[in-house]
């Protein structure tokens, strides 16, 4: 179903830096999930500049392995669903909300790729393609949780529409009445999705017009200990512990930032591009400029 027979699996374990055990166990994938996470970039250049993004087994893997781009959830799940499938696991696609900064009374679509790993009886929640991802699958129970890394998360069952069950997932920061910080950050069923359905949610992202995807480029780079985002000229790095550092960069500085700090690389024509656009936006007002 995922195409598997189209993916490299030993040049994307490569990619990794993976070198450990390729039985469909826990363990080997809480190392895959915490590898891709930490490797494979995020970034929504394709759908800014171009309006087109590819989920086909052999476009992805071009792009996010052997080229060393980016992309958003539905090429990370892509490629790493056709790696599981590949290694034997047993797994049901997801379709989640994001809810950070929604508006309740207007909810989102339900454009975020996860999946759903069944092992030895348990049910374990894999979310490669969030950005600022968990480094380790979450058990599909109320209260499963995630610690590893500095930034933990929390699963809990929530009715999501008209009484319909589903689940949350916490992570720590932002406004939130909880008394121990937790804020809902997306929100799905278990409804099966397929490569058909991911279509569909691709093209709204990828071509919409109220897509913040097609509106401004977008970038994260999660580490152990440290998270950087490039919102439009906006670049800022968090790190436990420590205040947020934020500062706006100007358009000629963004191919070197991505190079440098984010592991994106883009080759001479693509950059031009991407500076052209980014000039447009920034006379238009619309780059979300900040303080440093």
């Amino acid at each position: 179903m995922w195409s598997s027979e189209h993916l490299d699996l030993d040049a994307y374990l490569t990619h990794l830096g993976y070198e450990g055990d390729r039985t469909p166990t826990l363990e080997t994938l809480r190392a895959l999930q915490r590898a891709h996470v930490l490797t494979v970039r995020w970034d929504t250049l394709d759908s800014f500049l171009y309006r087109e993004v590819r989920l086909d087994v052999p476009s992805v893997q071009d792009k996010l392995v052997r080229r060393g781009r980016g992309g958003y959830c539905y090429e990370h799940v892509a490629l790493f669903a056709a790696a599981l499938e590949k290694l034997g696991f047993r797994f049901t696609a997801v379709s989640g909300r994001v809810q950070l900064g929604a508006d309740s009374a207007h909810p989102r679509p339900a454009t975020h790729a996860m999946l759903i790993v069944d092992l030895d009886g348990a049910r374990w929640l894999s979310d490669v393609g969030f950005g600022h991802s968990p480094l380790e699958p979450i058990e599909l129970v109320d209260g499963g949780r995630s610690e590893a890394g500095p930034w933990p998360y929390l699963l809990r069952r929530q009715d999501i529409t008209h009484g319909s069950p589903g689940w949350a997932v916490h992570q720590r920061g932002g406004e939130t009445d909880d008394p121990d910080g937790w804020v809902v950050r997306q929100v799905f069923t278990e409804t099966p999705q397929y490569p058909v359905d991911y279509a569909v949610g691709n093209h709204f992202v990828a071509t919409h017009d109220r897509s913040p995807f097609v509106t401004r480029p977008y970038i994260q780079r999660q580490g152990i200990d440290r998270y950087d985002t490039l919102d439009a000229l906006v670049w800022t790095t968090e790190r436990p512990g420590r205040d947020r550092v934020t500062r706006t960069v100007g358009p000629h500085e963004v191919p070197e930032l991505l190079d440098d700090v984010f592991g994106i690389r883009t080759d001479p024509a693509e950059a031009r591009l991407l500076v052209t656009r980014l000039r447009e936006l920034d006379s238009a007002g619309r780059c979300g400029r900040s303080s440093p």
